[in-house]
């Protein structure tokens, strides 16, 4: 027995299967059980973590006083929802939900019942990103890529939902200030969704967006640059890395390019962002990511979706069949 709050980790596959593994590890809390509907996934999470398996939330009878949700997004306002009426704070994986109506209601639900609502936006925890806030004064344009190959990971959502959120959720926290106007495109490749997107955002203050997402790449690629009146910013999420290339008076009169490599933490953006959640949870504060950000995140991702799908639809309606011989998923 232990008297440390009990973690659940509810879908343990390619994802869940590290919140399991960091849950494990931790130590503050007890990874009590991972939930999957999948057996060979329960068999391998009882090998490797040692916990207790189950093949639904009903199964536990133990109190769980903190969870993730890490399957599918289509489950994740149901059992999101089950867990929190539950009196269990949560960390659900982004998009928080499948629509804006299920996200407010998660948020609404976590008020009402006095539990942390936490949503995986992941980038907010990289070593880059975390540094970035000290060199950050007033973005001036972003320009976002986030492209990779094809994976089965994901099969219900396209390519702003499953890749560009990441991007809008840091940029929204970057930029305080209302979107003006929005223009996205979307191209089918594999499968009758966007796979490719492209969207432009353009903000009251003035700061204006790139992001370009795809998941039909070859080469991953996980950037975002930034300019500001004093400096243009470079961050390669994957390495990661932070470049800084200030402006600077030369002392005659001149201007001159001074180039800065900040130091970064030697952190794991999924550990760092469990353990924040876990934090959260012990002292009853605001999470980094909360339920709203993600709600937001997901509102103008689904704004982006709208008319990407509806350049995507073009396409379909005016390509060849032969060439949009999608292999089944």
């Amino acid at each position: 027995m232990t008297d440390k709050p009990n973690a659940v980790v509810v879908g343990c596959g390619s994802l869940g299967q590290h919140h399991a593994r960091i849950y494990a590890a931790h130590p503050d809390v007890n990874l009590l059980a991972v939930v999957d509907t999948d057996p060979a996934a329960r068999e391998r999470s009882q090998a490797q973590y040692h916990c207790r398996v189950h093949a639904a939330l009903d199964e536990i009878e133990e109190p769980i006083h903190l969870a993730s949700v890490v399957t599918p997004t289509i489950d994740h306002a149901a059992i999101a929802s089950q867990l929190i009426k539950s009196g269990v704070s949560v960390l659900v994986e982004k998009p928080i939900a499948m629509s804006v109506e299920e996200g407010q209601m998660l948020v609404d639900l976590a008020a009402q019942h006095d539990v942390i609502l936490q949503v995986g936006h992941i980038e907010r925890f990289n070593p880059a990103v975390m540094e970035l806030g000290r060199h950050l004064t007033e973005p001036l344009f972003i320009e976002s890529h986030r492209l990779g190959p094809p994976t089965p990971r994901v099969k219900d959502v396209g390519v702003v939902l499953d890749l560009m959120i990441h991007d809008l959720d840091l940029i929204l926290s970057l930029v305080k200030s209302e979107i003006t106007l929005i223009d996205a495109v979307g191209v089918p490749i594999l499968t009758p969704r966007e796979d490719i997107a492209n969207a432009r955002i353009r903000f009251a203050s003035g700061c204006a967006a790139n992001v370009t997402v795809s998941r039909v790449t070859p080469e991953r690629q996980r950037k975002i640059r930034i300019f500001q009146p004093d400096a243009y910013i470079s961050i390669d999420y994957m390495r990661p890395d932070l470049q800084i290339y200030r402006k600077a008076m030369d002392g005659n009169g001149g201007i001159r390019i001074e180039h800065e490599t900040p130091a970064l933490a030697k952190t794991e953006p999924l550990a760092a962002e469990i353990d924040s959640f876990i934090q959260c949870v012990a002292e009853n504060r605001q999470p980094v990511v909360s339920g709203e950000d993600g709600v937001r995140a997901l509102k103008i991702a689904q704004q982006i979706t709208e008319q990407a799908q509806a350049s995507a639809q073009h396409i379909l309606e005016h390509v060849s069949p032969e060439l949009l011989n999608y292999p089944a998923t």
